[in-house]
């Protein structure tokens, strides 16, 4: 092939087809609302406020725990680590603004642990649930 852009047999080169024809693209629009601020949204002994989390709670912690580290997007051995409940707590507070402080958050932990642990997950089920408002689709002829 020469730099003419002619083919070996002497006829103009085909390019191939990049794009199909047909309507052009189409655009997905999804609004979520996360809701921050204010108090927990469940008191520290309203522990029936979720029966499965309760039942956990009660007999298991420690793999309410492991639910709950990945809820938060941590590495599931994150709960073998020492104050690791404490950490969660004060970071489910700080990106969710809960009214609190790190006093607060350790009392809580060291002396309620199993009640501590069923209340952030809790939360972050209320929390992190999403709610889609908007989804729009739009078509364009090419």
């Amino acid at each position: 092939m020469g730099s003419t852009g002619r083919s070996p047999q002497g006829g103009a080169m085909q390019l191939p087809v990049l794009t199909q024809p047909g309507l052009g693209m189409t655009t997905t629009t999804v609004t979520t609302i996360t809701q921050t601020g204010g108090d927990w949204s469940t008191g520290l002994f309203d522990v029936c406020a979720d029966n499965s989390t309760c039942v956990m709670g009660a007999l298991l912690p420690c793999c309410l725990e492991l639910s709950l580290a990945h809820q938060f997007g941590e590495c599931l051995w994150l709960p073998l680590l020492p104050g690791s409940t404490f950490a969660m707590r004060v970071g489910i507070r700080e990106r969710f603004k809960i009214r609190g402080s790190i006093c607060e958050d350790w009392t809580t932990v060291l002396f309620c642990y199993p009640l501590a642990v069923c209340q952030m997950v809790r939360e972050m089920k209320r929390r992190m649930r999403r709610q889609m408002y908007t989804v729009s689709t739009a078509l364009e002829c090419s």
